[in-house]
């Protein structure tokens, strides 16, 4: 049974592991593959082929990242759910040849959509981020 607890413990889990660039085969496992639709500001990707590209990309350009989860806010309906997460996002990144790195800081607004998959495990079919709302003196995209 899918319960608000298996999805604020997947959002966790989700930041910690893009906190700390783990291996992609490390993340694959908390997403759906062939109906994975995930919308960021600068792409839209699909499946793990198009997750693998997206991740690859962004680990190589944000460094010292920390994600504070705010708000995790799931409407179940039985093994599916539709959730709004607010996370903070902290993230460093150093565009060559500028002398010095930038540091954003902003709230994340995003809409997931969940289930529950074959082994019982709360995985991600679809990633929205809605919108960014960034800190007083952040960096920005």
């Amino acid at each position: 049974m899918l319960t608000q607890e298996a999805i604020q413990a997947l959002a966790l889990d989700w930041y910690k592991k893009l906190d700390v660039h783990v291996p992609m085969v490390e993340v694959l496992p908390l997403l759906a593959d062939a109906e994975l639709e995930m919308v960021f500001p600068e792409a839209t990707v699909y499946g793990y082929a198009g997750f693998e590209g997206w991740f690859q990309r962004v680990i190589r350009i944000f460094f010292d990242e920390v994600h504070t989860v705010k708000v995790v806010e799931p409407v179940i309906t039985g093994n599916t759910a539709v959730v709004k997460v607010v996370v903070q996002w902290e993230a460093s990144v150093w565009n060559a040849p500028e002398p010095f790195s930038k540091r954003i800081k902003c709230d994340a607004f995003q809409t997931w959509e969940v289930k529950l998959n074959d082994a019982g495990n709360v995985i991600i079919t679809k990633y929205i981020v809605d919108g960014l709302e960034y800190h007083e003196g952040s960096a920005t995209l």
